[in-house]
């Protein structure tokens, strides 16, 4: 299955989120502060699709490398998320890398063999491989 590969390319290319020094434990108060419930001190998780919508947002600045970064994180939040894949593979395709976004393209059908957006972007990199071909 080719979601090992995939996993493992994910994985390495996410920065090393463990490595942040733990926070030291606030001073002891003397007078009691109000507590907070549990839910709200914790930030909501970041969902796939806001992830994919910051990603976009990042790539029409041109943060490519955060774009990339932003679609990588969207599988891990959902690896059977076929959309997320094919966002990743737009991604490499418009770097130009088309073996990395075949790549991508091909994880989306193996979840969904079905996906419009990935058959069709597997049909314009054929495209665009032919028509490279054909202007030496």
């Amino acid at each position: 299955m080719r979601l090992v590969p995939i996993a493992f390319l994910l994985l390495s290319a996410l920065p090393a989120l463990a490595a942040t020094p733990a926070a030291k434990p606030a001073p002891a108060r003397s007078v009691a502060a109000p507590a907070k419930p549990a839910a709200a001190a914790a930030e909501p998780a970041a969902t796939p699709e806001a992830l994919l919508e910051q990603s976009r947002d990042a790539q029409s600045k041109g943060e490519a490398e955060l774009a990339l970064r932003l679609a990588q994180a969207a599988i891990v939040a959902d690896p059977a998320r076929p959309a997320s894949y094919v966002a990743l593979g737009d991604l490499y395709a418009a770097a130009g890398q088309g073996e990395f976004a075949r790549s991508f393209y091909d994880a989306a059908l193996e979840i969904d063999p079905a996906d419009a957006g990935a058959q069709h972007a597997i049909a314009a990199l054929g495209n665009a491989k032919a028509t490279a071909a054909n202007n030496p």
